[in-house]
C-alpha cells in the first residue's frame, strides 16, 4: 500500500472522528446515543490504521498525527473529565495521561537538560576560575560554606521559597511557551538552566564540596528538574504541531496542540510549588546529603511513578 492511498482511504474517517471530537469537548454524552456510538466506530477504524501506519510508514508525520486523533477520541470516550470529577479526574489521570502521550518531546527536553549539564561540569572542573567569573555571586556558595544551613529564619525561610516557587514557575512556563518559536527558545532555556546546574556541580567537586552540593539540590532538585523538562517538553510538543501537522492545517494542529500542552504546564505548577517548599525547608536548614538523596529520590522517583502508573500504563494496550 502506498502512502497517497493510505491517507486518501482513511482521510474522511479521521475528519468525522476530529468533528465529532471537538463537538464532544471531552464531555461525550453532549453527543448522544448514536453519536457515542459512530465516535466509537470512527475510534476503532482509526486505531487500526494507527497500528498500520505505525508498521508501513513510521518515520512519517501522520502516525503522530493519527496518535494525535486516537488518544483525543479516547479520552472522550473512556475517561470520566466531566465537570463533575474536575480537579480529582485531572490530576488523577488526565495529566499524566498528557505528560506520557508526549513522551518523545520530553526525551528531547531531558537530553537538552542533560548534555549541556555534563558539559558544564567538566568545563567547570577544567577551568575553574573562568567559570566562576561567568556563574551569579549567588551561586557559588556551594564552593566555600560547609553546610547548607544559611542562618534564615522562619519569615527568611517563606520569602526565599516563594522567590524560588516564582522562579521555577516562571522558567516552566517560559520553556512551554517558547515552543512557539519552532522549540528553539525552549530549547535554550533548558539548556542554559542544565548547563548552570552541572557547571556548579563541578565547581563543588572540584573545591571537595560535593556532599555539600549533594545536601544543597538533592531534596528538591529531581522534581524541579523534572518540571523543568515537563515544561520543555510541551514547548517542543508544540513546536512539532506547527512542523508536523500531518493531514490538518498548521493552525489547526497548532490550536489542538495548545490546549493539552497548556494544560500539562499549568498542571505541573503544584509540583513546583512543592520543589519550592523543599528547597526552603529542607535544603536551606542544615540537612546533610543523605536525607536530602533520600527525600529527592521518594518525591522525584514518586513523580515519574505517578507518569508511568496513572499515565504510560492504562494507556498501553489502547492503541
Amino acid at each position: 500500500m502506498k502512502l497517497t492511498e493510505f491517507i486518501e482511504g482513511g482521510q474522511p474517517g479521521w475528519t468525522e472522528l476530529d468533528e465529532l471530537s471537538s463537538r464532544a469537548r471531552r464531555r461525550g454524552e453532549s453527543l448522544g446515543g448514536e453519536g457515542i456510538r459512530r465516535l466509537t466506530d470512527l475510534y476503532r477504524a482509526a486505531s487500526a490504521d494507527l497500528a498500520v501506519a505505525r508498521r508501513l510508514f513510521p518515520r512519517d508525520p501522520v502516525v503522530a498525527d493519527l496518535e494525535t486523533r486516537v488518544l483525543r477520541a479516547r479520552g472522550i470516550l473512556f475517561d470520566r473529565s466531566g465537570r463533575r470529577e474536575g480537579l480529582v479526574s485531572f490530576f488523577g489521570a488526565t495529566y499524566w495521561r498528557l505528560i506520557a502521550e508526549r513522551s518523545r518531546p520530553m526525551l528531547l527536553a531531558a537530553a537538552m537538560l542533560s548534555v549541556p549539564a555534563l558539559f558544564g561540569a567538566v568545563w567547570a572542573t577544567a577551568d575553574p576560575s573562568r567559570v566562576i567569573g561567568i556563574l551569579p555571586p549567588e551561586f557559588l556558595w556551594v564552593t566555600e560554606a560547609q553546610t547548607t544551613d544559611q542562618g534564615y529564619g522562619t519569615a527568611g525561610l517563606i520569602g526565599f521559597s516563594t522567590f524560588v516557587m516564582q522562579n521555577n514557575i516562571r522558567v516552566t512556563l517560559l520553556a512551554f511557551a517558547l515552543g512557539i518559536t519552532w522549540g528553539l527558545m525552549s530549547g535554550y532555556v533548558i539548556a542554559q538552566n542544565g548547563l548552570i546546574l552541572g557547571a556548579i556541580a563541578g565547581l563543588a567537586i572540584g573545591a571537595g564540596n560535593h556532599e555539600l552540593f549533594l545536601a544543597a539540590v538533592a531534596a528538591h532538585g529531581v522534581l524541579e528538574m523534572s518540571c523543568i523538562v515537563i515544561g520543555g517538553g510541551t514547548g517542543f510538543a508544540l513546536a512539532r504541531s506547527i512542523l508536523r501537522p500531518g493531514t490538518r492545517t498548521r493552525r489547526e494542529s497548532l490550536a489542538d496542540e495548545a490546549r493539552s500542552a497548556a494544560l500539562v504546564a499549568i498542571g505541573t505548577v503544584p509540583w513546583l510549588v512543592v520543589a519550592g517548599l523543599i528547597e526552603g525547608f529542607v535544603s536551606r536548614t542544615g540537612t546533610t546529603w543523605v536525607p536530602a538523596v533520600i527525600i529527592g529520590v521518594v518525591i522525584g522517583g514518586g513523580f515519574w511513578w505517578l507518569v508511568w502508573f496513572l499515565g504510560v500504563r492504562p494507556f498501553r494496550g489502547a492503541l
